[in-house]
């Protein structure tokens, strides 16, 4: 009791009595500054939705070649299978290794049945590739992270609502990676068109029970619970990308120029760009790393390890009765 109540005393703490551990802080940030950051960011949407421009625009980098129409006679030119670009990025001393998995436009095609299993097969073989590593006897002191953080999931702007290939393609992402819903070139639609097409998409997510990115958790606090609130309300984004830079009021800024005057992409009155990239990039970076190591993959962990005692036990048996 003594003993308790000596140490609810704040006491002045002097050279004498000055121990050292909050500096543990900075040792932290000091070696994971020296080995550097790693994010894996997935985009995957219909052609033409303009996912390469707006990975550019994100990381304010030229880090994917667009295949976007060059000139009116010639045919966009289009991703016929996944492939992964891997770029260092370095801002205020901070090295962060981004590996973009750009994927092939679903539903080109006669028969779509299944045009979703390449991307989801992707993002399993990047579990299991960890988890081969993870087991090995002799692993390395940091294995190699491919695993998929982070999934851009482009929704074409109708203006109506989702179309079921749209619905049949979320349902397998949502279940093996973090998905974020964006409507890509959001301004083709005025203001008023947005708010609605939002409402629908959202109404039919929420339908058919898909979960998307950021998850409740019981260990966030009040501040935290919040932003996601706030960021849940926003979803899907509205997002418009742009490489090139136009003048207004004097000043470059990135942004499109039409017949009716210049969409500014960093303003939030003409898109919520801002709002995306502060979300994958200033609040919830971590948290997407996070959430793939502790529920993904922890969930994809357990089931192949569940697979493998059963086969084993099965093998054992077969062995015992013959």
């Amino acid at each position: 009791m003594a003993a308790s109540m000596v140490s609810s005393q704040p006491e002045e703490i002097t050279a004498a009595s000055y121990v050292g551990f909050d500096s543990i802080t900075r040792q932290i940030e000091h070696k994971l500054l020296k080995r550097g950051f790693q994010f894996n960011v997935m985009v995957v949407g219909q052609t033409g939705l303009g996912k390469s421009t707006l990975i550019n625009t994100l990381f304010a980098s030229h880090l994917i070649d667009s295949k976007g129409r060059i000139e009116p006679d010639i045919q966009p030119r289009q991703t016929t299978e996944i492939h992964a670009l891997s770029h260092v990025i370095v801002e205020n001393g901070v090295r962060l290794k981004l590996n973009i998995i750009d994927t092939p436009g679903y539903g080109d095609n006669v028969n779509n049945e299944g045009c979703w299993d390449p991307i989801v097969k992707y993002i399993k073989d990047q579990h299991s590739a960890y988890l081969r590593k993870e087991l090995t006897a002799m692993r390395d002191r940091h294995i190699p992270d491919t695993r998929i953080h982070c999934c851009l999931f482009f929704i074409n702007p109708t203006g109506h609502t989702l179309k079921p290939i749209d619905i049949a393609v979320l349902k397998k992402l949502a279940e093996v990676v973090n998905v974020v819903p964006v409507i890509a070139k959001s301004d083709s639609l005025t203001l008023e068109e947005r708010a609605i097409f939002k409402q629908r998409v959202m109404a039919e997510l929420q339908f058919n029970q898909i979960r998307l990115f950021p998850f409740d958790a019981d260990e966030l606090d009040e501040e935290e619970v919040q932003l996601n609130d706030r960021i849940n309300e926003m979803l899907p984004f509205a997002i418009v990308g742009s490489e090139r830079s136009v003048i207004i009021d004097g000043k470059p800024v990135r942004g499109r120029k039409n017949r009716w005057g210049v969409i500014n992409v960093e303003d939030e009155r003409h898109c919520e760009f801002i709002y995306l990239r502060n979300f994958l990039t200033r609040t919830h970076l971590q948290d997407l790393i996070e959430t793939t190591a502790q529920i993904h993959y922890e969930s994809f962990r357990s089931k192949q390890l569940l697979a493998l005692k059963e086969s084993s036990a099965k093998a054992q048996q077969a062995g015992a009765s013959a």
